[in-house]
């Protein structure tokens, strides 16, 4: 039976997804982790933008994974090396979060071609409301009519960056939202993962993944001799996938997701100013609009699950 939205029930989540119990402290170092998380894939869009400007997408695509794949067999090392064999319970997760990986891989990575940096980033803020409805719908979280209207808040934000009707809804915009989809299925995925999968294994299996895939699509493009610069820039956005990869799947496995998604929004401020810096883009008043819309939902959000805490 449907629970009405105006009485919330306070549900358990199941214990195949989350084995152990919240500890003191776990939302703290989850935020910690996703605002690390959100630096290092910031900055490697950026390169990756910069990159493609003279480079095949799909081929940089192919480089840059191998890159984060070599590195990450480095950080793992210190942790004790991958362990490559999955329990039987982690195989189906694995599916959808590689299904996710790679589709919102693809759709991100063409729009970031196309987009302004900053109005890209300004659409993906609606991600962690987006992974906290999901939250609540497959992981049976607690999520009041407060909340729920937070999430209403954000979407219409998500509308008024995009303006559909206007000149600036295209393509383009369309998959843009469809990169944030796949990224809430990648996200919600990683949940279902008994925390004796690790970190570095998750985004490993993801590395190889999007790697072949970038190597299959890169036939049909060709390929371009790299210069030593270009080369230099793969490496370092590499880097910083890296650590975005790490301490995402680390973030989402720490805490609970709707204490944890909202610092997303750090990348924001970044997309802005590297947007600005880099290629000359400024968001317009209406993305503005839009992403305080997105961002003050969030952050109420945040509160309210602070609010919520204290009573618990």
């Amino acid at each position: 039976m449907r629970t009405p939205l105006m009485s919330p029930i306070r549900r358990v989540r199941p214990a195949s997804v989350t084995p152990e119990p919240l500890q003191p402290g776990d939302n703290l170092r989850g935020a910690g982790l996703m605002i690390l998380s959100m630096m290092g894939f910031t900055c490697n869009d950026a390169i990756i933008k910069f990159v493609t400007q003279d480079l095949p997408l799909y081929q940089v695509m192919t480089l840059r994974g191998l890159s984060v794949m070599m590195f990450l067999v480095f950080v793992t090392r210190a942790q004790g090396g991958l362990r490559l064999r999955l329990p039987a319970d982690a195989r189906w997760p694995m599916v959808l979060r590689l299904l996710g990986e790679v589709g919102s891989t693809l759709l991100f990575l063409n729009a970031l071609t196309r987009m302004a940096i900053a109005d890209l980033t300004a659409v993906m803020q609606s991600l962690p409301l987006v992974v906290m409805l999901g939250a609540a719908l497959f992981f049976n979280e607690t999520l009041g009519w407060r909340r729920l209207s937070a999430v209403g808040v954000g979407l219409l934000g998500v509308l008024v960056i995009l303006r559909p009707g206007s000149g600036t809804f295209g393509i383009w915009a369309l998959v843009a939202l469809g990169a944030m989809l796949m990224v809430a299925l990648r996200d919600l995925s990683t949940r279902r993962f008994r925390r004796d999968v690790t970190s570095g294994t998750i985004a490993f299996y993801a590395a190889v993944t999007v790697t072949v895939t970038g190597f299959v699509l890169s036939m049909g493009q060709g390929w371009v001799m790299p210069g030593p610069g270009q080369i230099a820039l793969i490496l370092v956005g590499a880097g910083f996938l890296t650590v975005g990869y790490v301490c995402g799947v680390a973030a989402m496995r720490v805490g609970e997701i709707s204490a944890v998604t909202p610092f997303r929004y750090t990348s924001l401020l970044i997309a802005i100013v590297i947007g600005f810096v880099l290629f000359g883009d400024f968001p317009d008043m209406w993305t503005w609009i839009g992403a305080a819309l997105v961002v003050g939902a969030g952050i109420y959000t945040i509160w309210r699950e602070a609010k919520l805490g204290r009573r618990r």
